[in-house]
């Protein structure tokens, strides 16, 4: 597994996707494609652990630590390694830790100056935009701040729209 990274970041429920990929695209994101993600996510003693399986892209283990319980913007500590054969992967970590859900979803993925826009529609849970800004090690991360700051002014994201925890998080609590 390589070094560790970290991300601002930020999640909102987006109830009109079509608006907001047109404003994101007036300001000058990218559009890189749609991707298909299936994540799932292990009983972790420590974290979170999940393989993403993506179509295209392959597949990846990732092990982070966040805080849950802020709305607003939070950072997250992550470390990725690349799975060249998901399945069985997947079959051992279930055989040893249990599953604790599996999150689906459909991603359209934009870039704008370092920050990952992304517009999902989750199985079970509904439209939700998150915006990512990938933190250099040596960074103070104000300036990753100041970037999804400058993206929530554009993207007119307002504070009853701000979303806590993750799609796991959510799914969880839906089935329990």
């Amino acid at each position: 597994m390589e070094a560790s990274r970290r991300n601002v970041e930020l999640k909102a429920v987006d109830p009109q996707p079509a608006r907001t990929l047109g404003l994101a695209l007036g300001l000058g994101a990218s559009d890189q494609g749609l991707l298909l993600q299936r994540d799932t996510y292990f009983a972790a003693a420590r974290g979170r652990l999940k393989l993403r399986e993506e179509e295209p892209g392959g597949a990846h283990l990732v092990a982070y630590v966040r805080p849950d319980d802020d709305r607003e913007v939070r950072v997250s500590e992550y470390r990725l390694a690349p799975v060249a054969e998901p399945r069985p992967l997947r079959d051992a970590l279930e055989a040893a830790l249990g599953v604790r859900v599996v999150v689906e979803k459909r991603r359209r993925l934009l870039l704008w100056q370092a920050v990952r826009i992304h517009l999902d529609e989750v199985d079970g849970l509904g439209t939700f935009l998150e915006l990512e800004a990938v933190a250099p090690a040596d960074s103070n991360l104000d300036p990753e701040r100041a970037r999804v700051a400058r993206l929530r002014e554009v993207l007119e994201i307002s504070d009853d729209r701000l979303r806590e925890g993750s799609y796991a998080d959510a799914l969880s609590g839906a089935r329990e």
